[in-house]
């Protein structure tokens, strides 16, 4: 076992940040923007964090059990628009992007990099399985800058987020918010969460809970039925709207516990042994020609091959 992370990385979450911010084109006057940031975004990452081991985790469609609970979970849920700084006449379509996409896992297909596609899976479900489960004696770095994942927070995991580019940790986590990682799902159970359609209780945010409620701040675990005792118990000294929409709703936090709570819940026995099978397989060194025929085929001329190669295959433990 090495003392190097692993860096597990939320291969659409990454994706989606550059797609919509980055402005590169291609030789051949196509968008690549979000393909050209995923990989130096990846290569970046490998060089900072030097882990053993690289695993991309994609989605596998979605949860069907999640939209079995709640009927309009991430329904016509669209990727954001491009930035300013494209002109109008270059596409933000599907197409674009879905292409895109393939062309990454191709190209990551040329390197020492495990990919993680498990259909009908939340790739949040599956970084969960990995963290708590498959790779619990072992520190891990997430690359997402999905809140979701604030709850796998640890000793042993952090995570790095692309947009504010630094660490989320177990302590930043209650610097910015006053709650620990232990109690953040049940906070944002009562929050919910619009961009993924769930609604939360009305009137509650994470900064109401906070300060009414220091007791999140602790690393002991706080369920929603003992957090709604809690404001059962404090409305009977002090009457706030707070308390009493979160009694009014209490089945609303508890139907988004079931949505929100990542471990082995919303995955079938089939999906965690493929999660397994795929996992087992460690990954070979690359093909560098292989990988520069690809990336030119593209039209992406200005990107240093030999400098991402041998980053990526640098951050592989001989086993």
């Amino acid at each position: 076992m090495s003392d190097r992370p692993i860096l597990i990385v939320d291969g659409l979450n990454f994706f989606m940040r550059h797609y919509v911010a980055n402005p590169s084109m291609s030789d051949h006057g196509h968008h690549v923007g979000g393909m050209v940031g995923f990989l130096k975004g990846l290569w970046y990452l490998c060089e900072r964090v030097f882990p053993s081991r690289v695993i991309v985790v994609w989605e596998g469609g979605g949860s069907p059990r999640r939209r079995a609970i709640l009927k309009n979970y991430k329904h016509n849920r669209r990727p954001p628009k491009l930035n300013r700084f494209y002109d109008e006449d270059i596409p933000d379509s599907p197409g674009n992007r879905d292409s895109q996409i393939s062309k990454i896992i191709e190209v990551l297909r040329n390197v020492p990099v495990t990919q993680i596609y498990v259909p009908d899976c939340e790739a949040d479900d599956l970084i969960a399985y990995l963290v708590k489960y498959m790779l619990s004696d072992q520190r891990c770095v997430i690359a997402s800058s999905d809140k979701d994942l604030y709850q796998l927070l640890s000793k042993k995991v952090v995570q790095w987020s692309p947009g504010q580019k630094k660490y989320v940790t177990m302590k930043t986590l209650i610097e910015k918010f006053s709650i620990s990682a232990t109690n953040f799902c049940t906070a944002r159970s009562f929050v919910g969460d619009p961009s993924d359609k769930i609604d939360g209780v009305p009137r509650v945010g994470l900064t109401s809970l906070a300060k009414r409620f220091p007791e999140l701040k602790d690393g002991k675990f706080i369920s929603v039925d003992e957090l709604s005792e809690l404001a059962a118990d404090k409305s009977e000294t002090k009457k706030l709207k707070l308390f009493e929409n979160m009694l009014q709703h209490k089945d609303t936090a508890k139907r988004n516990w079931k949505l929100m709570y990542l471990d082995t819940t919303n995955l079938s026995a089939d999906q965690v042994r493929k999660l397994e099978y795929l996992i087992e397989d460690l990954p070979k060194f690359g093909n560098k020609l292989s990988l520069a025929r690809l990336v030119l085929h593209e039209g992406i001329s200005n990107f240093n091959i030999d400098a991402f190669f041998a980053s990526i295959n640098a951050c592989r433990v001989n086993t």
